[in-house]
Order: structure tokens, then C-alpha cells, then sequence
């Protein structure tokens, strides 16, 4: 008896079907498989197949193996009446689907606010050709792991095409199910029909299927006050038909809405008026304030042709052709790159062109080529299929790769198709809004033209994010779809700290926030000008104002911008965009560059590699995690693989420590135990002594509430601390930052936030330990007041906030701000404590 398995089509937690808190399914009248308590939104085909259904309200979804298995995937419970509220399908009905193909997208924040649970079944409609089921134990990842193993048989032929004269036929009945014959009712339908051995069909229309296949009745579509029939013949016709007809007229369980003789048209509730519907919600993925007219952009399609240019080595030859011309724009691009906004962001187009030798893309076509074909539709269909799968993951950093082979794709296509993608002629002021951006468009705009960017897709990770943040151009990312209904040149303003666009913004309402970005460019130059002059409160307290880094070109601008030091260098620029590990000797010598344009007795923190599930190395094994931010990361991937990244990285710093002229510091990420640091001190010290080299200062990063709330102990033993503010207070808040709809609540101005920063200055000081903060708090220049009054000692801000944030400071008063610190932390929440912030030096 052959066997066969299906992949989990979500990942999550495996559920016995009998748990679940709907009877038809509970049951199993719906078929027999699993539920997955699903941690991503976006359903893979368990198997090879068709698609075969599609429901209309696009929560369901059938796949028929090709084996004959007719797997029904059924997002939610009740989910039927958000009525596509909340889905996307990615497939429609009839296509061909392979293993870990993406089938189906949905909101969970939608689908847990308007259904009754998120629970995802998968279960084999009919049974007669699946026995002896296996359900897969604890986490699964979506088509990864096999969720449901079976044995295969053959199914008993049916006869149902097979009509003696004496069919019983059944009278006209209107379906009363408020939602129609979807998945439950259709089960109940198809179990009570399988209780008769008689044949069974239900009619609508012209159309016939068999009563007793779960997904057969699915697919005639039958909705709310929709005429069905049924016909019969075999022993028991008779009392099947008038069985079945009963049990459709009682509604098969489900909610019953009065019908008429006809198509009863649907209710359709009046909808909640939007309290805010000219403030459409993202996510910030580059800070800044922009006004600006709307520029809809459309991602280029370009057309392939079936016909090969010549002999198959003449279209290989040209297909390589295109790879090598694509090769050195992406190296001419990374050099540009380099020049305009740094280093570690032109490497992005190194990684890109790591994506040109990538066997899984070019294979397909070599093989396809030299039979006969046309390079570029299998180009073309090879590379989307590999951007639609890397996307559709819940992994933010793997999906945002997807829009970076989507970029190589199009320019090797438009190599071989010798197209040049028109560009828009850019007006000045111009709000780039489209639902994706490549990050070779982005790494080109003029930052004098271009206000903003605004799309609906992609994360505060991408590559377009990432450089946008580097061009100053403000962008919000996740945005409310919405946003690509607007007209061409409609007026916006974009709010890239908060995450918002505004739309229908009146007049006099541009015009005021146009005059404060006026006045904000004035200030912005007298504040650079002075840049250099100490952090010096009018009461004569001084701060350190130092800044975070992630490259060499960092440094360089930092210094040159005013800041004192580096409060952090994250070093994970070193370990990033590349196949193998750094080596102890190549960290070193960066470490002494970087040392080096920090200066002589400036203050240089090297944070060690922090990364885990949500910043993963290819070189890193690292398994997939329900909640990588809860999981394996900072301190304690260091601690797991000590021989692979931590004790090389430690002895290279340690290197660099022995000839530098700044002060190197260690800190050590995400610590949440004191055992934890003791663990990473030891290994520190053992590799100091064995290179004889200097004592450098060690500290931690605060980022868990659990460190805050110790601080006192840990001053006994670390030598300075420095707050994340970013990761602390999306702990503290229970609120992931990066969540579209969540992220503009995630407030580290909260009254819960800074009692926590309090009690980490308090429990320092007690023992005579510094402390800095080194979150995107310590970069926003009216925070500072806040800060200082909390007893801060450093803070270690952006770049392009050091001028800023050491100007706020000069402004303020130290008795004032720690008075005002203490009516913060009594606050009741963060927008009470904004309104006591004092403005910025106008």
C-alpha cells in the first residue's frame, strides 16, 4: 500500500483535530487530517496538485493531489463571514501547484478581530483513498516539515454517472445558511448523504455534483437563498432525498436567514464610520516629516517571447551574455552606492550579484534553453516563483530578499530582451507611492526631488528601507492599500517617524507644515554649525552625545557631524551579506579602522554579533523559532556557538584594543540573567588572558524589563550599562514594533518605559555605574529633557541627530528636566507625557 505526506501549509502548533471547537470538523464529517494553530500568514500547497476550489469568500481552498487526495486548507473558524475581508488569494481555480507553493495570504489581526479562532485545518475530504493517518507533534514550519502522513488506496469506482429510469428527483428547496454551503454545512450535507448507500446528487442549475464529496458541494458555489435540488436512485432514493431536503430547508446546523422564492439579495451592515479617515497607518521605515504630491508607481512589465533567437548555445551564450551585463551594472551601482551613502549599504548590490550564481535560477534555465526553449520566459517564470516563496515568509528579513531577486530578475530580463524601463520624469517634491520598490530605484532617486516614499508592501528591514534611511528621504512601508487609490499629484503629508500618511489635508494646514519644515532646515543649520561645541546644560551639567554606527563610512560622518564617540557600534555589519564568517584577523583590522577615526580617548562600544531567528547568517545554523524576538538571540546565539562567533569575535576586539587610541568598551547584547553576562565576562577574561591583553570596560545592553528592574545587581558587576530603548519598550508593551497596526502604540516615551529607565540610572549610580541610551529615544531631541532628568549619562543617537540632540541639550535647564522626568514617569500614558515635552531651540 503505497504512502504518501503532506507539508504543513502554515507554521505553528499542531492541534488534534478532535480539539477543535467546531463539531463538523471535531468530527471529522468534513474529512479526516489536522489543525495547525498557525504563527505566519501565508498558506503553502502541502503537496503537488490542482487547485480545484477557490471559495468565494476566499478563507478555503481545495488542492487535489496527484494521487487524487482532495485536501481541503480551511483558514479560521467562521471565517466565512468576513467575506474576503482579510484574504488574498494567490492561486485561482485550475492552476498547477508544486510542494511550498504559496497558495493564500491572510490578516491574522483581521481574522482574529471578526471570527471566532485562528485554528487552520487541513483534512482529506475523501477518505476512501487516504487510512492510517499520521498527525505530526508540536511546532511545524510551513512547507517544511510533513504535518500528515497516510496510506494510499484506490478509490471504489463510482457509478454515480450511471442513471437507471427510476431516479427519484427532489422538489426545489431555497437555501436558508446565511453564508451559503460553505465548508461546515457542506460536511453535515455530505455525512448524512453518506449514510445512505443510494447514489446522491445535488443540482443547481445545470450543474450536478455528488452530495456525498464535501469538496464537490463546495464547489457548486451555492449560496445564501440559492435553488438546489437533489436526485437520487439506489435502495434508499427515496428516503435520501427527502432526508437531504429537510435537512437543507433546517439550515445543516448553520444560522438561518428568511428567504423568499427567490434569490434572497444579503443583508449588508452599515459600516463603522473610520474615526480617522484621512490618516492612513504603516509603518515608519525612515524618519522625517514630508509634504509632497502623490507619484503612483508601477512596477515594469516586461514582455518575453517564446521564440529563441537562434540555435540553443546561441541562446545560452545570450542569456549569459545578459548575467555578466547585469554583473557590472550591480558593480558599478554598488560603487555609486559607496560613494553617496556608505559601504555597508552598497553591499546590498553585492549580495545582489551573489544572486546572479545562484544554481536554483540559472539551472532551470540552462536546462530549458539547451532543449530547445526561449530563455527569457523561463527566466522570468524561475525567478518570480523564487521572489513569491521568499516573500511569502514569515521571516520580515528572508521575505524583504524576495523584492531583491524580483530587482535582479527584471535587469537580467532587461538585458536579454534589450528593454530599457521607462523612468518617471520626477516632479520636485515628488511622494513616491507604489506597492514595492526596488532597492536599485531607490539607491538612484535624487533625494532634492523625491519628498517620501509610501508603500503598501515590504518591512523597516528592506534594502529600499534601509537606503532610504541613508538618502534622508522620510518613508513609510505597510501602508494602509488605500494609499494606491489616490489620484496623481494629490497632496500628502508623511510622517515616517510615526508610521502615517495624511491625505485631504486642508490648506492652511500644508501651509503650516510647510513653514515648520522651513524653520526646521533653518534650525538644522545652526545647530550643525555648532555641532562640535560640548552638551553643556545651561546649569553647567555635561552629557556625552555619542553615536551608533554601522560602518566604517558611519564613523567618518559621525565624528564629522559632532559626536563625542561611539555609543554603539553594531557589529553586525562585519557578519553581514556574505557566505562565510568573517575571519578573527578581518574583524580586527576593522575594528582598529574604526578605532581609529574615533580619535584618541573618545569612547568606542563594540556590541558583539547580535542576531538570532529574526537576523539570520547563512553561515549560522539557526532553527526556525515561533517567536525569534522570544528566542535564540544577541547573547545567547554567542553563548551557543562560543567557538564559531564569540570567542573569535572577543579575541579580535581584544586585538584591536591592544594599539587603539580610543577607549574600546564590550557590550553584550539582549542579556536577560546575570548568569548570562557572568557566562559571556568568563569567556572574555579567559581570551584576555591568553593574548596578555589591556582590561577593557564591559557592559549590557538593558532591553528586557527582568535587567531594569536588577539593576542594582548587576552594577555590582558590569562596568557601564547602555539602554535600548526600542527593544524595551516593545517588551515592556507586549507590542512588536515592527507590526503595522501595532508599531505606532509601541511609545518609549511610556510612563512604564522610563520608570524602567529610572530604576536601571537609580541601581547604576548606586554602585557608581554609567549608564547611556543608545534606542532611537536618545535621538529625538526633545526626549533629551526627559532623559537628563532621569540621571542619563550619555546618549548615543543617529547620526543625523547629533547635532540636534547636543543643541537640545544646551537649551535645557538640569533642575527643570529632572523635575519634569518625575511628573513623566506619573503620567498616565505617552501622549500625556509628550504634551509636557518642551519644544525644541527654535
Amino acid at each position: 500500500m503505497p504512502s504518501s505526506q503532506l507539508r504543513a501549509p502554515v507554521s505553528g502548533v499542531m492541534t488534534p483535530l478532535e480539539e477543535v471547537p467546531d463539531e463538523v470538523f471535531a468530527s471529522k464529517m468534513v474529512g479526516d487530517g489536522v489543525s495547525i494553530d498557525p504563527t505566519d500568514e501565508v498558506v503553502l500547497a502541502p503537496c503537488g496538485g490542482t487547485v480545484t476550489l477557490v471559495h468565494p469568500a476566499h478563507h478555503a481552498l481545495t488542492v487535489t493531489s496527484t494521487e487524487g487526495a482532495e485536501i481541503i486548507i480551511h483558514v479560521g473558524l467562521d471565517t466565512i463571514e468576513l467575506k474576503g475581508d482579510g484574504f488574498t488569494p494567490l492561486v485561482k481555480e485550475g492552476d498547477r501547484v508544486e510542494t511550498g507553493q504559496p497558495l493564500l495570504r491572510f490578516d491574522q489581526e483581521r481574522i482574529i478581530a471578526g471570527a471566532s479562532s485562528l485554528l487552520t485545518q487541513m483534512v482529506i475530504a475523501n477518505m476512501d483513498i487516504a487510512h492510517n493517518l499520521t498527525p505530526a507533534v508540536g511546532l511545524v514550519r510551513a512547507g517544511q516539515d510533513v504535518a500528515l502522513s497516510f496510506d494510499l488506496t484506490r478509490p471504489s469506482s463510482d457509478d454515480s454517472q450511471v442513471r437507471p429510469d427510476d431516479v427519484v428527483e427532489g422538489e426545489p428547496v431555497v437555501v436558508p445558511c446565511a453564508t451559503g454551503l460553505h465548508a461546515r454545512p457542506a460536511a453535515v450535507l455530505a455525512d448524512k448523504a453518506r449514510s445512505f448507500s443510494s447514489q446522491v446528487r445535488l443540482h443547481r442549475g445545470d450543474r450536478e455534483v455528488n452530495a456525498k464529496s464535501v469538496t464537490a458541494v463546495m464547489t457548486l458555489d451555492v449560496g445564501h437563498g440559492d435553488r438546489v435540488r437533489l436526485s437520487a436512485w439506489g435502495p434508499d432514493a427515496e428516503a435520501a432525498v427527502a432526508t437531504l431536503t429537510a435537512a437543507i430547508r433546517d439550515g445543516l446546523g448553520e444560522t438561518v436567514v428568511a428567504t423568499g422564492t427567490g434569490t434572497a439579495p444579503e443583508a449588508v451592515p452599515t459600516p463603522e464610520p473610520d474615526p480617522e479617515p484621512d490618516l492612513l497607518r504603516g509603518v515608519g521605515a525612515s524618519p522625517g516629516l514630508a509634504v509632497g504630491i502623490a507619484v503612483p508607481l508601477t512596477a515594469p512589465d516586461i514582455p518575453v517571447t517564446d521564440v529563441p533567437s537562434g540555435p540553443p548555445e546561441q541562446e545560452w551564450d545570450a542569456f549569459q551574455a545578459a548575467l555578466e551585463r547585469a554583473r557590472r551594472q550591480l558593480a558599478e551601482l554598488e560603487t555609486a552606492t559607496a560613494a553617496k551613502v556608505g559601504i555597508y549599504q552598497a553591499d546590498i548590490f553585492g549580495a545582489q550579484r551573489q544572486i546572479l550564481d545562484d544554481p536554483e535560477l540559472t539551472e532551470p534555465v540552462e536546462a530549458a534553453v539547451r532543449s530547445g526553449a526561449a530563455a527569457g520566459p523561463v527566466w522570468k517564470d524561475t525567478y518570480q516563483q523564487h521572489a513569491d516563496a521568499l516573500s511569502a515568509m514569515a521571516n520580515p528579513l528572508l521575505a524583504a530578499r524576495g523584492s531583491d531577486i524580483r530587482d535582479v530578475g527584471l535587469r537580467v530580463l532587461a538585458e536579454l530582451t534589450g528593454t530599457i524601463p521607462a523612468r518617471a520624469e520626477l516632479p520636485a517634491g515628488a511622494v513616491l507611492v507604489s506597492r514595492d520598490l526596488t532597492a536599485s530605484d531607490t539607491a538612484v532617486l535624487d533625494a532634492e526631488r523625491v519628498a517620501a516614499i509610501v508603500l503598501t508592501e515590504g518591512g523597516a528591514t528592506s534594502h529600499s528601507s534601509i537606503l532610504a534611511q541613508s538618502l534622508g528621504i522620510p518613508a513609510v512601508v505597510g501602508c494602509d492599500p488605500r494609499v494606491l487609490d489616490l489620484a496623481e499629484g494629490s497632496e500628502l503629508v508623511v510622517d515616517g517617524d510615526d508610521g502615517t500618511v495624511r491625505i485631504d489635508v486642508p490648506a492652511e494646514e500644508l501651509a503650516e507644515v510647510r513653514s515648520r519644515l522651513e524653520r526646521d532646515a533653518e534650525r538644522r543649520r545652526r545647530n550643525l554649525a555648532a555641532a562640535h561645541q560640548p552638551a553643556v546644560t545651561r546649569d553647567g551639567h555635561r552629557v556625552e552625545v555619542v553615536c551608533n554606527i554601522g560602518s566604517l563610512d558611519d564613523v567618518r560622518r559621525g565624528m564629522a557631524e559632532g559626536a563625542e564617540g561611539v555609543g554603539l557600534l553594531r557589529s553586525e555589519f562585519v557578519f553581514m551579506n556574505r557566505v562565510t564568517a568573517p575571519t578573527e584577523q578581518e574583524q580586527a583590522e576593522l575594528y582598529r579602522s574604526v578605532a581609529d577615526l574615533v580619535g584618541e580617548g573618545n569612547r568606542l562600544i563594540i556590541r558583539t554579533l547580535d542576531v538570532g531567528g529574526d537576523k539570520p547568517l547563512p553561515y549560522l545554523p539557526m532553527a526556525a523559532e515561533d517567536n525569534p524576538f522570544l528566542g535564540q538571540r544577541g547573547i545567547r546565539v554567542g553563548l551557543e556557538h562560543q567557538e564559531k562567533v564569540l570567542r573569535p569575535q572577543l579575541r579580535a576586539i581584544l586585538q584591536a584594543a591592544r594599539t587603539s587610541r580610543a577607549a574600546i568598551h564590550v557590550m553584550f547584547p539582549m542579556i536577560s540573567t546575570l548568569a548570562e553576562f557572568r557566562g559571556a565576562k568568563a569567556i572574555l577574561e579567559e581570551e584576555r588572558v591568553r593574548l596578555d591583553a589591556p582590561v577593557v570596560p564591559v557592559g549590557i545592553m538593558v532591553e528586557v524589563p527582568a535587567v531594569a528592574m536588577m539593576a542594582e545587581q548587576f552594577a555590582r558587576e558590569v562596568d557601564f550599562f547602555s539602554i535600548g530603548t526600542n527593544d524595551l519598550t516593545q517588551y515592556t508593551m507586549a507590542m512588536d514594533r515592527g507590526h503595522p497596526k501595532l508599531a505606532p502604540r509601541v511609545d518609549a516615551l511610556n510612563p512604564g518605559v522610563l520608570a524602567l529607565i529610572r530604576s536601571t540610572v537609580q541601581g547604576a549610580h548606586a554602585h557608581g555605574t554609567w549608564v547611556g541610551v543608545c534606542g532611537a529615544l536618545a535621538s529625538d531631541p526633545r526626549a533629551a529633557a526627559i532623559l537628563l532628568g532621569l540621571g542619563v549619562d550619555e546618549l548615543s543617537a543617529v547620526i543625523s541627530a547629533v547635532a540636534d540632540v547636543k543643541a537640545a541639550v544646551r537649551d535645557l535647564d538640569l533642575s527643570r528636566a529632572t523635575e519634569l522626568a518625575e511628573r513623566a514617569v506619573r503620567s498616565e500614558d505617552a501622549s500625556a507625557v509628550r504634551d509636557l515635552l518642551p519644544p525644541i531651540n527654535a
